[in-house]
């Protein structure tokens, strides 16, 4: 009884059983269809990301050999530059220490040329101190005074020469000696005595100078502005001719003639750009608020004798 009821029952499901295992088919039909889909897109997606990794690994490597082209350029340049560099300074090196020999060479000379005017300033004192000697034995006794002369008047006579030991060496040495000294008044009169005897001599514009310098240190401005004028008047080209320009230029100052100074200011930076007292011409038109002009800074001051 129970064998016949369990057949009827199995008959009964089996419709059912047999649409049940259909469906599942279908099921793993769609299962499967999915999955190759997946795959699919699994495949095509590794395959687009290889596409890019090789792009971006290409891209990476024509960076790099830029980079390596550039850095290689910068260095050849940097080599270039470099050695230009060092071409122009040795160059320039060459250049300046030619220059600082001939600078040196030319400081040389010209101090030679200056110790041989000093020299030939002293040769020429004792020509005319042999001169005047000569000439003191050669002149003719004085003649007796006059009758009627009172007793003790002296007899104005014209010395074109002077007196008897007096020599144009230490008659100037005197001079300068006094005049650094601050016996100004001693040194004026010294001054003076040798233009009178010994006016022709090398030294005849340095005490020329010397006089005008002692009016202005009297604040005599007319009286040095005359005798600044005599150096460069009688004495066209000396040592002491860019002093005398100068100091004619502070004459002038003291008078309140300020454009006139300013000229002869100028007149010092433009014929004589390389001395100290160029700089002081300079620093004196600045102070008056003129324009230098067109000069050359001071170097090396130049070697002046007393």
């Amino acid at each position: 009884m129970s064998l016949s009821r369990t057949a009827v029952v199995l008959f009964v499901l089996a419709p059912f059983a047999f649409g049940a295992n259909k469906d599942i088919q279908e099921l793993q039909r769609d299962v499967a269809m999915l999955q190759d889909q997946v795959r699919n897109m699994q495949r095509s997606i590794d395959e687009k990301f290889g596409a890019m990794q090789t792009m971006l690994q290409q891209t990476l490597d024509s960076a790099n050999r830029t980079n390596t082209a550039v850095a290689v350029m910068q260095s050849r340049f940097n080599d270039a530059v470099k050695e230009q560099q060092q071409g122009v300074g040795s160059q320039i090196n060459n250049v300046g220490q030619k220059l600082d020999q001939m600078s040196e060479d030319f400081r040389a000379v010209r101090e030679s040329v200056l110790d041989m005017n000093t020299r030939m300033g002293k040769l020429d004192a004792k020509m005319a101190d042999l001169q005047n000697l000569i000439n003191t034995i050669q002149r003719p006794p004085a003649a007796p005074p006059p009758t009627g002369a009172n007793p003790g008047q002296a007899v104005p006579e014209a010395q074109s020469s002077p007196p008897p030991g007096v020599q144009a060496e230490s008659t100037y040495t005197n001079a300068y000696r006094d005049y650094k000294a601050g016996k100004l008044d001693l040194a004026m009169q010294e001054f003076t005595d040798y233009l009178k005897w010994f006016g022709t001599t090398q030294f005849a514009p340095n005490a020329q100078y010397y006089i005008g310098d002692i009016y202005y240190k009297n604040k005599d401005y007319n009286n040095a502005l005359q005798a600044f004028d005599g150096v460069l008047e009688h004495w066209s080209d000396n040592n002491k001719t860019a002093d005398a320009h100068y100091m004619k230029g502070m004459s002038l100052l003291g008078l309140g003639r300020n454009d006139s100074a300013a000229r002869e200011f100028r007149e010092v930076n433009a014929r004589y750009p390389d001395t100290d007292v160029a700089a002081q011409a300079k620093a004196r038109l600045k102070d008056l608020g003129f324009n230098v002009g067109n000069t050359s800074p001071a170097s090396k001051s130049r070697n002046k004798r007393h």
